[in-house]
C-alpha cells in the first residue's frame, strides 16, 4: 500500500509541473515575460504610426501601451508590446541601405532576460493583417535575429538566432550597450550589417516569395521587442 501512495504521489508531481512558455522576439529558450503597458505611452513624432505584434493585441495592449517619442536627435522607444514603428514618406527601392545606432542605456533594466531592436525594410501593407517587412536586429548579448512577417512571423536565421563576435556585449546587466545595424538590398542580395560587419546574407528569391516579403521594396523603420527601453539616432538610408 505505501508503494502504491508513494508512485501515486510522484506521478502527480510529475502532472502538475508547470511548462515553460517562450516568448517570439526575447532571448529563445527563455520563458515568457508578460507585457507590461507603459505610461503616458503612444507614438507622439509627427508623421510616425505603428503597430504592436498581434498576440499583444489579442493580449489587451494597443499601440499606446508603448512609448515612441523624440529626444534632442533620437527616438525615444519604451516597450511594452513588442511593436513596429514607421513614417509612411520613408521608402526605399531598388539598391539601397538603411542605418541606424541603437543605444540600450541600461541592458535589461525592463526585462528579465535580453530583447533585442533593430532595422525594419520592405514593409507593405503595414498595419493591415497582410504586412509584410523584414528586420535585423541584436541583443546586448553578442546574439542577432534575422526575421520577417508575410503576413504569418518567418524565421531566417533559425528560432534561437546567432550569434556574432561583431554583436556588441554589454559588460553586466545595467551597463549600456549600443550596436550600429544596417540593412543593404544589392542586386539579387540582402544584408544584415552589425557594427560595420555582414553577419547575415540571403538571396532575394529567398526572401521575395509567398509566404515572406512581397518585395524588397517598401517602408522602412524600427523595431523593439516587449519590456525594451532605447533610443535610435542617425536613422537614414543611402543609395549607392
Amino acid at each position: 500500500m505505501r508503494r502504491t501512495c508513494v508512485f501515486a504521489l510522484a506521478l502527480l508531481a510529475v502532472i502538475t509541473v508547470p511548462t515553460a512558455n517562450f516568448s517570439q522576439g526575447g532571448q529563445q529558450g527563455a520563458p515568457m515575460e508578460a507585457s507590461r503597458s507603459v505610461a503616458g505611452g503612444g507614438a507622439s513624432v509627427p508623421g510616425w504610426t505603428g503597430k504592436i505584434d498581434a498576440k499583444e493585441e489579442a493580449a489587451g495592449m494597443t499601440l499606446n501601451s508603448a512609448k515612441f517619442a523624440k529626444e534632442s536627435d533620437a527616438f525615444h522607444v519604451i516597450t511594452g508590446p513588442a511593436v513596429t514603428y514607421w513614417n509612411p514618406a520613408n521608402k526605399a527601392s531598388g539598391d539601397y541601405t538603411v542605418k541606424a545606432i541603437f543605444k540600450e542605456p541600461k541592458f535589461m533594466n525592463l526585462n528579465t532576460h535580453p530583447h533585442p531592436y533593430g532595422i525594419v525594410i520592405a514593409g507593405n501593407d503595414l498595419g493591415t493583417d497582410q504586412q509584410s517587412y523584414l528586420y535585423c536586429a541584436a541583443y546586448g548579448t553578442g546574439n542577432f535575429i534575422v526575421r520577417g512577417f508575410g503576413p504569418a512571423p518567418f524565421q531566417m536565421n533559425g528560432p534561437r538566432g546567432s550569434a556574432d563576435p561583431a554583436v556588441n556585449k554589454a559588460a553586466a546587466v545595467g551597463e549600456p550597450v549600443t550596436q550600429e545595424i544596417a540593412i543593404s538590398v544589392r542586386g539579387d542580395k540582402v544584408e544584415c550589417a552589425i557594427n560595420n560587419k555582414v553577419v547575415a546574407s540571403y538571396d532575394k528569391s529567398a526572401l521575395v516569395t509567398p509566404g515572406k516579403l512581397k518585395s524588397t521594396d517598401g517602408v522602412y523603420g524600427i523595431r523593439f521587442a516587449h519590456n525594451t527601453e532605447g533610443f535610435v539616432t542617425g536613422l537614414a538610408i543611402t543609395k549607392p
